[in-house]
């Protein structure tokens, strides 16, 4: 393989301009057909196999046009302190705000009088309207949403407080502000590690124009795949994380080979060959992880893995022809003013890297030790994780959507936000047992009469929870409910879907990590042509990411120093958090490994001592390695400034995994393991060495390269 990405990076160093061409072409192709395309809605949610779907789908079935899987809103009133919402006053204002309402949209299923659907509070200080929609939160037009808005305004200067709840406010988060930040910050780390604004650049033009024929390319697409427009955020987080890695990787080892005394063209050859080859199985590791969601069996995140797994490939294809292509470009500017000088130090001298990497081999046991009890501890909160979606319930009290919820929690109860909606598949006389058994259960404030569709061979009843959406008495009652009545009977609504849904990520968990993880290994042993250097990967990998659940767990769930990072309510973990992780950690995680641990491998095959092995891959590729992790964790930190409570958690989780795996991991614990294991680390069976493919990671093969005419003679610049 080395041989081939050699000669691809000669190649596209030689033909830069064709190969540029192409690669402007098609990001002009691509925004073309993005700009062209129809305007893309929202991928359909669902979640097959759950019993909350199967009653959605028989919903469809016996209540046609009912919307039952819409985005709702509730527009909920206070009286002033001595008053009631049975006031005539205040109830003029109520009806005039529902009149509002249903001439507001056209989407609009249903619009509820508080006082013809009980919804009044026994005090009479709290009213709520409840608004049903045809379509999902994401389907509604910005027409719809600012009716919404304007008819709670309207009321909200007539004497109540007035304040709008519910998914139908729901949006997605700008991202363009978070990617911005993560775009300046990355620049500013790249010009410290490189010392030169060319090779700071390189990285950054190469990431945006990969990422914009990825997500250019799912725009085009979203209509006819059903992609949907929350597709491509995963796209784009991780093209951008990966794209910067990668051609960091490329430039950081053409400017090696350009020190080592070669032609630009042979370094350029070189870095594609060496390099590169750690960057194509690093990208192999994420495409699996990203790939490999479609185990969840939910529909959107396959698409979203999907999506972003053709995200990483375009990244690597850029990294490995655009980057070279560039390099011929750039010439003499891609190293720094000092090097062009020639008063920069040798390659070969010291730096930090190499001082680290002496110390952790003289005291590899200490380091292990502390490096694993230190992230043991961390992770001890993980053993309390309580998973679920959160709900209005944890959001800032600056919302509307948050104030809603509190007033329906003084006024009604808790379980007001979160009612269950349970179907029954039968006549009326089956809806009516059904009512009979669930009011002998615990847990319910509050149960309806059965509604029968026309046909009378269905009902719905709305039963209402004592406590909260999110808590274990909810989620208890769910199981009750299905525990006590028969199989003709189905709970479902928003609480029972994300009851079901976090269920599912819960039960898919394992197979996932049997799957990326076991794939991988088997990549990784290719790539070391060794056993423990694999299990030793994957084995940390857990770690590091075990621990970042810990830290979520004490910041989200228990509150630890969740002032400091804007937790204002806790509550459960999102349920798509650990798989959410393990996918993108992974992928990060193998990129580290594969970068720094390739480089030693490359050392210990030229001869060199196990210890001096992982003392030269840290020479070269230690502040890499710290860059591409800085640069990561900065990207990532940038979202927990946003209110929205899961793009903070998301934020936070991935900036402390990839702290965890790129600084204790990478560069402690791993040198550590390998320098206790010494010439055992590379160990592989013979049996296994003999059918396994040799994929030359190292550059073994390119030895011979250097006997080509005008090949390994300098230029004219020193370095």
């Amino acid at each position: 393989m080395a041989t081939f990405l050699y000669k691809l990076g000669r190649t596209a160093f030689r033909r830069r301009r064709l190969v540029a061409l192409l690669w402007v072409a098609l990001l002009a192709i691509a925004g073309v057909g993005a700009a062209t395309a129809p305007t893309a809605t929202s991928s359909s949610f669902s979640i097959p196999g759950t019993e909350a779907q199967r009653a959605f789908d028989l919903l469809e079935e016996r209540f046609p046009g009912a919307g039952a899987d819409g985005a709702t809103a509730r527009v909920v009133f206070k009286a002033p302190e001595g008053e009631k919402m049975t006031d005539p006053a205040h109830k003029a204002v109520v009806e005039e705000t529902v009149s509002a309402l249903k001439s507001g949209s056209d989407q609009i299923v249903q619009v509820t009088d508080p006082y013809t659907a009980h919804a009044v509070s026994q005090n009479g200080s709290t009213a709520y309207v409840s608004v049903s929609y045809k379509v999902n939160a994401m389907e509604l037009t910005d027409e719809t949403r600012d009716a919404l808005k304007q008819a709670g305004e309207n009321a909200q200067g007539k004497g109540l407080t007035v304040e709008v709840g519910g998914d139908a406010l729901q949006t997605m988060p700008e991202q363009g502000a978070s990617e911005a930040i993560g775009i300046v910050l990355a620049g500013f780390v790249l010009v410290i590690t490189f010392g030169s604004l060319v090779a700071a650049g390189l990285p950054l033009l190469t990431a945006v124009i990969g990422v914009g024929i990825g997500v250019s390319a799912i725009t085009a697409l979203a209509n006819v795949l059903d992609l949907g427009t929350t597709t491509s955020t995963l796209a784009s987080m991780i093209g951008l994380a990966v794209g910067i890695d990668y051609a960091l990787f490329i430039v950081s080892r053409y400017r090696s080979e350009l020190a080592e005394g070669r032609t630009k063209e042979d370094a350029a050859g070189r870095a594609v060959g060496t390099a590169g080859s750690a960057v194509v199985f690093a990208g192999l590791t994420v495409v699996i992880a990203l790939v490999g969601l479609a185990v969840v069996n939910i529909p959107m995140l396959t698409k979203m893995g999907f999506a972003a797994a053709g995200t990483v490939v375009i990244a690597v294809l850029i990294a490995l022809t655009l980057i070279p292509a560039l390099l011929g470009f750039a010439g003499d500017k891609v190293v720094s003013r000092k090097q062009r000088k020639g008063t920069a130090k040798a390659s070969d001298k010291p730096n930090g890297g190499t001082r680290w990497a002496r110390f952790v081999i003289r005291r590899p046991l200490m380091v292990l030790i502390v490096g694993v009890l230190g992230l043991g501890a961390i992770a001890v909160p993980a053993a309390s994780l309580e998973m679920g979606l959160p709900d209005d319930g944890v959001k800032p009290t600056s919302t509307s959507e948050r104030r809603a919820y509190d007033t329906l929690s003084d006024g009604f109860g808790p379980g007001f936000n979160g009612p269950l909606l349970v179907v029954v598949d039968g006549d009326k006389a089956t809806a009516d047992r059904t009512v009979s058994t669930i009011k002998r259960l615990d847990g319910w404030a509050a149960v309806t009469p059965a509604t029968p569709n026309k046909a009378g061979d269905a009902a719905m009843i709305t039963v209402v929870p004592k406590d909260r959406p999110s808590s274990t008495a909810t989620e208890g009652l769910v199981h009750d409910i299905r525990d006590a009545t028969g199989d003709d009977v189905l709970v479902t609504g928003a609480t029972a879907m994300n009851i079901d849904f976090s269920q599912k990520m819960n039960d898919a968990l394992v197979p996932y990590l049997a799957l990326v993880v076991g794939l991988a290994f088997v990549l990784l042993t290719l790539v070391f042509r060794s056993v423990l250097v694999p299990l030793k990967a994957a084995l940390g990998f857990l770690l590091s990411v075990v621990a970042a659940l810990g830290a979520v767990v004490a910041v989200f769930q228990w509150g630890w120093l969740g002032s400091l990072f804007g937790v204002e309510q806790t509550g459960p973990i999102m349920s798509m958090m650990p798989i959410f992780m393990v996918g993108v950690v992974f992928g990060l995680a193998m990129d580290y490994e594969v970068f720094l641990v390739t480089r030693m491998r490359e050392a210990y095959v030229h001869g060199e001592r196990p210890g001096e092995a992982i003392v030269t891959g840290f020479r070269h590729s230690a502040r890499v390695v710290t860059a591409a992790a800085v640069i990561m964790i900065a990207v990532f930190s940038g979202f927990i400034g946003m209110d929205d409570q899961m793009v903070k958690m998301i934020g936070f989780g991935l900036a402390a995994a990839v702290l965890f795996d790129a600084f204790v991991v990478r560069m402690a614990i791993v040198p550590a393991v390998l320098a206790l294991l010494g010439h055992k680390a590379w160990w592989l069976p013979k049996w296994l060495d003999r059918i396994l493919p040799n994929v030359d990671v190292e550059g073994e093969g390119l030895a011979e390269s250097t006997d080509e005419p005008g090949v390994g003679k300098p230029d004219l610049v020193k370095v």
